[in-house]
Order: C-alpha cells, then structure tokens, then sequence
C-alpha cells in the first residue's frame, strides 16, 4: 500500500526547498516581489514534483535495474499511480499559476510544464538534456517577473540560474557510473565562475556573502569528487548542487535589492541537509 511517504519520496520532496528561490529572484530582478510572488512559488513547486513524479515513471525501467530501491519499481508506488500524480501536478501548477497572475503567468507556466514532460520523455540522457533542464529552471525565473512590467530585467537571473542547473544536470548523468575526473572539474569551474559573476559589482555583504557561501557549499564536493570521481562522491556532489542553490538564489535577490528575502531563502539551506538525509533528493 502506498504511504505518504513513498509519494514524498517520488517527488523528491525535500529538493522543493530549492524552487521558490527561483520565482523569488525573478520576482526582485524585476520589481515585482509581493504577495502574489508566493503563489506562483506554489505553482511552481507543483510542476517541479509533477516532473519528479514523471521522471520517475519514464525511467521505471531503467530503475528496476540501476536504483531497484526507488517507489516505482521496489512496488512502493505503482507505475499508474506515478503518472496520474504527475499529470494531478501539472495541472494544479498550470491553475494556480493562472489564478495568481492570470494570462502573463499562463504564459510562462505552460511552456515551464511542456518542458518539464519534454526532458522527461525525450530530451534526458540525450546531448539536450542539460539544456532542457537549464530551460526549466530559466523559466521557472522568469515565472517570478511574469507579473511585472520589466520582465527582461529578470533574464541575467534566469541566465545564471540555468546555467547552474545546466553544470547540475551534466553532472548527474555520472550518478550511477561514477565519472571522468574531467567532469566534476569542469563544472567546478563553471561552479566557481558562476559565484564570481554573481558577486561581481556587488551592492551589499548579503550578496557577496551568498555567492562565497553557494560557491563553498557546491564546491567543495565537487572537488572531493575530482580526486575521487566514484558514483558516491558524484552523487554527493549533484545533492550537494541542489541543496545549496537558495544561497545562489539568495544572492540574486540580493542584487535584485531584497537583502531580507535573500536571507530567508538561504535559511533554507540547513533544513533541506537535514531532510536529505531521510529523503533522497537525487
């Protein structure tokens, strides 16, 4: 029988720590954070566990052989049940994002979801794959500024957060196998570089201080995974990747001019260690 905490773990809940971050520094690059923001931050954690459910429904097979422990194939979570609470997210994402911010969020939302199911079904394990994650997660930024008048003025967050993800997903595509040394150290100097150009220009402590910060939490099993590229320390590193993101997060709404809201994202950080610790998040 399925439990609450087979579906948790089908949507990789606690990973949900690292979504709102993205509404929210779209939100204040673009002036537009306010109470609305919240709402689309749940549209968005919808669609984000719909494309969990999902992943885990298209690669039921695969996971029989390489992660038998998963919900779908360990009998946990039957296959129909996987798809059907994918398709239930999608649509509560698609309608709360309607309700918030009417047609201009609608706007964003649905090509958001499209490319969701298109890396689920199609793109991953392909050479777009890492792109069509990166394109989620842009537009999960610009999901935030959907609301506001000078939506382009979210791109250079949207840019930044999509290439972290781009350097997050290459990354764990090396999970299972262990990797190249060469990858893990290329994507630490992406890592790094991301956190430099972050921080550059910087108006306050609290965005130097988030970028240093992402820059460390990301880093350093990035580097750990250099010396020693087996599938464990790679692993470590991809939850290492998603755990810190509210620190870059924070940092971009920092420079987006809400040093308070950037801190609480950041907060985020120690909760989301502790729950990965009982729920995976890769």
């Amino acid at each position: 029988m399925t439990t609450p905490r087979d579906l948790l773990e089908l949507v990789r809940a606690p990973a949900a720590l690292s979504v709102p971050g993205d509404v929210v520094a779209g939100a204040a690059a673009g002036g537009a954070l306010g109470r609305r923001t919240a709402g689309l931050a749940c549209s968005s954690i919808c669609l984000y566990w719909a494309g969990m459910a999902a992943n885990d429904w298209a690669d039921r097979r695969l996971d029989a052989i390489e992660r038998p422990e998963r919900p779908i194939p360990s009998g946990r979570v039957s296959a129909n049940a996987a798809l059907g609470t994918a398709a239930t997210l999608t649509v509560a994402g698609l309608a709360v994002a309607g309700l918030v911010g009417g047609r201009r969020a609608l706007a964003v939302a649905a090509p958001l979801a499209c490319a969701v199911w298109t890396y689920d079904l199609a793109a991953k394990g392909t050479p777009v794959g890492p792109l069509t994650m990166a394109l989620c997660r842009g537009l999960d930024v610009l999901l935030g500024a959907s609301l506001s008048s000078s939506a382009v003025a979210a791109l250079p967050a949207a840019l930044t957060i999509a290439a972290h993800t781009y350097l997050l997903t290459a990354l764990s595509h090396a999970e299972v196998s262990g990797a190249d040394p060469r990858l893990p150290a290329a994507t630490l100097a992406g890592t790094l570089s991301l956190a430099a150009a972050t921080a550059h220009g910087s108006a306050g402590a609290t965005q130097l201080t988030l970028a240093g910060w992402y820059a460390a939490q990301f880093g350093r099993p990035q580097a750990r995974a250099v010396v020693n590229p087996s599938p464990v320390r790679v692993r470590e590193a991809v939850t290492a990747g998603i755990v810190s993101l509210p620190a870059l997060q924070g940092a971009l709404a920092a420079r987006g001019g809400a040093p308070r809201v950037a801190l609480a994202l950041a907060a985020a950080i120690p909760l989301a260690r502790h729950l990965v610790r009982k729920i995976s998040a890769t």
